[in-house]
């Protein structure tokens, strides 16, 4: 009886010892209780069967092919499909070898009528000056004069020959007619290309259209204005 009447009280105090620490845990750092988050809800509406939807481009309205004036060699190509152009920004580039020679024959054609031309007056002139005197005859002075307008007119061909050829040497540089964007390219560096042939396609700035695609069992469907 003296032995258990000692073991009960260190055994209530073991149990109040207990409850405390527990007490203890769950003030400091026990798990939080989770707290009530608020849910987005979204309530489906009707359907609209009567909705269509068709595939389509955004494009500018006016669409230039750029071409060469002349034919030739194409060995420079600076631009792009994309790339951004302002108005005499230079886009492709022709070999300028044989628009030079070109120049360059004119050229000397012209210095050869030319030539021509101050024989003609001279031996005009001198005949003139023998006529005035009764030396030579009438028919003879006319050929005279005649030889010496045929070589006035080859002069001027000369010289209109001489403008176009040089015409053509700026052909040889491809230039934007208007600022706009790179939307097709139809040639590469290195190809022999005829004068006309489409190098580039430009869509200019300014007015956007949008082209779609429709069924054709569907075309009957739509009306001008809908």
């Amino acid at each position: 009886m003296r032995s258990s009447t000692r073991i009960l009280p260190s055994f209530a105090a073991a149990i109040t010892l207990a409850a405390a620490l527990l007490l203890t845990a769950c003030g400091n750092g026990g798990p939080a209780v989770d707290t009530p988050r608020p849910a987005l809800v979204v309530h489906p509406g009707a359907l609209n069967l009567s909705a269509e939807a068709f595939a389509g481009d955004v494009r500018a309205r006016q669409e230039s092919p750029l071409a060469f004036q002349i034919s030739g060699h194409l060995i420079r190509r600076l631009v792009d499909v994309g790339a951004r152009v302002t108005k005499g920004q230079v886009l492709a580039e022709l070999d300028p070898g044989d628009v030079g020679l070109n120049v360059d024959a004119a050229r000397a054609t012209l210095a050869t009528a030319q030539a021509d031309l101050q024989l003609a007056q001279a031996e005009r002139d001198r005949y003139r000056a023998l006529a005035a005197k009764q030396a030579v005859s009438r028919s003879q002075l006319d050929t005279t004069e005649n030889t010496f307008k045929a070589a006035a007119a080859r002069v001027q061909q000369a010289s209109a020959q001489l403008d176009v050829a040089r015409n053509q040497a700026g052909y040889a540089s491809l230039h934007a007619p208007a600022d706009g964007v790179i939307a097709q390219r139809q040639a590469e560096a290195g190809q022999i290309v005829a004068a006309g042939q489409a190098i580039f396609t430009l869509a200019d700035d300014g007015d956007r259209e949008v082209q779609i695609s429709i069924p054709e069992q569907r075309i009957a469907a739509f009306k001008v204005g809908q």
